[in-house]
């Protein structure tokens, strides 16, 4: 049954939509990120160094906007298949992509019986769609389709660029506080008097808790971005529950049958976490836990209030 918004005047509470408020959000972490590389610039070098380092970044972020995608479906093993070996796949995207009035994704294979998917590109004109092929043998046709419409989300948000530029930044920002460390263990940050020395601890301060905070900063970015493309993939369809149900199943096959192509790399573009349960990286996950986002989709469903 599809699922309808409750009309408030007949008593049904009416669901609160999160792009406004995910999206600010998203924003004010990726200000935060921003912040922390231009304090960081300055303790190493003045203005020269903060500006520098900006510099570095938006080349860094330059070149991850335009081979990101070709860099992610390389790592996966991803291979571009037709309409005629994907049939349900691409009649189910071009549905979504036609009702959205967004341009049709390429469709690439995974040669994996792990069930994942993700999508990849910097904008919607430039955009691919990435399934395993352990992820078409367990869901059913509903299900499937309520997993692309998260993908399609994402595209359509631009998520995908948003998290390449705050691992970008905070990238920069780790190697920014290991050239630090190194220059204070060099004493190459100032001289002797209390001055320079209150300036060298506090150099090596941010260096020691920059990088920490900016990964925080990141995985904080990601899983924000994961839950705005459930509740948007969600209305896509106009249902939620096949997407809960989705999740679930995607869950507990992927404790039974680990995705073998799986890197910290990529880990943030797909629906599920790859790393579940394999390595320490898990422990640090890019995705919310999936019973929040389970409950979320079935609160939303329900009319409930969620963000």
């Amino acid at each position: 049954m599809a699922w309808n918004e409750p009309n408030p005047s007949r008593g049904g509470a009416a669901p609160v939509r999160p792009a406004g408020s995910g999206y600010a959000k998203t924003f004010a972490l990726m200000a935060a990120l921003i912040a922390l590389l231009a304090i960081g610039g300055n303790l190493a070098g003045g203005y020269q160094g903060m500006v520098l380092f900006g510099g570095i970044g938006l080349l860094m972020n330059f070149a991850m906007y335009f081979f990101s995608d070709r860099i992610a479906l390389a790592a996966n093993r991803a291979q571009p298949v037709t309409r005629e070996e994907l049939p349900e796949v691409y009649e189910i995207v071009e549905g979504l992509t036609r009702k959205e009035g967004m341009p049709m994704p390429r469709i690439y294979l995974i040669p994996s019986d792990a069930p994942n998917a993700f999508a990849t590109g910097r904008n919607p004109e430039h955009a691919a769609v990435a399934v395993t092929a352990g992820i078409l043998r367990i869901l059913n046709r509903e299900q499937l389709q309520g997993v692309l419409a998260h993908e399609l989300s994402h595209v359509k948000n631009r998520d995908v660029l948003i998290a390449t530029v705050a691992a970008g930044i905070a990238g920069l920002v780790a190697s920014l506080g290991h050239m630090i460390q190194w220059a204070g263990l060099f004493g190459g940050l100032g001289g002797r008097d209390d001055d320079n020395r209150g300036g060298v601890l506090a150099a090596l301060a941010w260096a020691i808790l920059a990088p920490l905070i900016a990964m925080l900063i990141q995985l904080a970015v990601s899983r924000s971005r994961e839950y705005a493309a459930d509740a948007s993939g969600a209305r896509m369809v106009g249902d939620p529950e096949p997407l809960a149900q989705a999740l679930e199943q995607l869950e507990r096959a992927n404790e039974v049958r680990p995705y073998e192509f799986a890197g910290p790399a990529t880990a943030h573009l797909f629906i599920v976490n790859p790393l579940h349960g394999r390595s320490f990286a898990a422990l640090l996950s890019t995705h919310p836990p999936l019973e929040e986002r389970v409950q979320r989709l079935r609160e939303m469903k329900r009319g409930m209030r969620f963000a």
